[in-house]
């Protein structure tokens, strides 16, 4: 079966399956069919009104919120079951959710991303790596990075984690001493570190994916599971050209983040203490927000007092705010920008229920983008690290500064799922893959 035919059918599948949830819903449920689809709104509405007083408040309008967050999707349920229409709603949530994943892996077959293109390399002759042992939990001692990696025949440099170390000047003492690809098994901070210094110097770059989140090494398609499968790259390997984001003439690999999430990473307690630290400072920052008052600009577009602002080295792909961590493509040479602003219970349940197509948020895609402020210095995440920087703060992307070595086996990048737009299935479902 061809791609447009795949692709129309898939299309019609889907728009089917949604027929079919309303029309079960009609004539299952009657004349109350329509209170049922309020009841549901009803309840996702509240769900999100009572997840922004948890969030927002303190006390005991915090602990009401999270009971009507909870009590609400439970009440429509008792009253689907008290009602006998329950299931006609199972069996309409059941078709609905078919229609959405066959309406994505429509739009997937319509578009999918082309990868970035490989260039087929030697082996390096003098590979340092930089490991941090402390990393991903110890992933460096777990997985016996080091050895593994000097059977290969690299140098290793292991961090003293008793003590602060420049790690931007290992990487020049390494580059001085003859090293002809530099490599990284740590967080993204350090991988950002190490990385501005192989871009400066033309060297090809190794990322190992020994962080705990290793967001980069996600989008290269690395192995999160098994970071011994990124040192393959030493013995076989290709090089993806890819971009480099700065900040204040500090790197990026992933994002910078500034407002909400920014004055959060400061608190010193934010690392052994997550989830207290950001119910107890969100309030403040949500409501009358304490923090700086910020603005946004790019390409001729301007964002005003957002409460949280990201700048991402390359767009991510994803349509909705539950996975916003993917980039299909690091080689597009433009920042991703996404603002986000939540004055009330109203915007935060149209926040829940839309996502990224929300009121609340702002996309925009530029080469450069400058963050002002009413403060002179205001706090920066960088990767996750936490800075404080001189207002104005400039972002610039840098189209195809760094040369990174990847396996030629590893498991690739996972295509998100894009937003689902049902005029497009339309078009699709009529004429499959003429419309891309």
């Amino acid at each position: 079966m061809g791609v447009a035919v795949r692709t129309k059918w898939l299309a019609r599948a889907s728009i089917g399956c949604g027929l079919a949830a309303v029309a079960l819903l009609a004539a299952g449920a009657g004349l109350r069919g329509a209170l049922v689809v309020a009841v549901g709104l009803v309840a996702l509405v509240l769900m999100g009104a009572g997840a922004w007083w948890a969030l927002s408040r303190r006390g005991p309008l915090r602990w009401l919120g999270v009971l009507l967050a909870v009590a609400a999707p439970v009440a429509a349920v008792v009253l689907y079951i008290s009602a006998g229409t329950w299931p006609w709603v199972l069996s309409a949530v059941a078709l609905w959710a078919a229609g959405l994943a066959l309406a994505r892996a429509a739009l997937r077959a319509a578009g999918p991303p082309r990868p970035m293109p490989e260039r087929e390399v030697d082996p390096p002759r003098k590979p340092v790596l930089i490991m941090n042992p402390k990393s991903g939990g110890g992933k460096v001692e777990k997985f016996d990075l080091a050895a593994k990696a000097r059977a290969l025949g690299a140098e290793v440099v292991l961090l003293d984690p008793t003590e602060h170390q420049d790690v931007a000047a290992l990487a020049e003492r390494a580059v001085a001493e003859g090293a002809d690809l530099l490599g990284v098994a740590g967080g993204d901070g350090t991988q950002a570190l190490v990385a501005q210094v192989a871009a400066r110097h033309g060297l090809p770059f190794l990322v190992v994916s020994a962080g705990t989140r290793n967001h980069f090494a996600l989008d290269l398609g690395l192995d999160r599971a098994d970071p011994a499968r990124c040192l393959d790259a030493l013995t076989d390997g290709v090089e993806l050209r890819v971009d480099l984001g700065e900040v204040d003439g500090r790197a990026f690999v992933n994002n910078v983040s500034f407002g909400t999430y920014a004055e959060i990473v400061q608190n010193p307690e934010y690392r052994d203490a997550k989830t207290s630290t950001v119910l107890t400072m969100l309030p403040d920052l949500l409501v009358g927000y304490a923090g700086a008052k910020l603005a946004a600009e790019t390409a001729g577009e301007r964002l005003e007092q957002p409460q949280a602002v990201l700048v991402s080295n390359n767009p991510y792909d994803a349509g909705d705010l539950l996975d916003p961590g993917r980039r299909s493509r690091m080689d597009r040479g433009r920042l991703g920008v996404l603002g986000i602003r939540v004055d009330g219970a109203a915007q935060a349940a149209d926040l829940a229920l839309r996502g990224t197509s929300a009121e609340a948020v702002r996309l925009l895609i530029g080469r450069e983008v400058v963050v002002t402020a009413d403060l002179p210095r205001i706090p920066v995440a960088v990767d996750g690290e936490a800075l404080e920087l001189d207002v104005p703060v400039r972002c610039v992307i840098h189209p195809g500064a760094l040369r990174v070595r990847v396996p030629r086996d590893r498991p690739g990048t996972v295509q998100p799922a894009p937003p689902v737009k049902w005029s497009r299935l339309a078009r699709l479902a009529a004429n499959g893959g003429a419309q891309r």
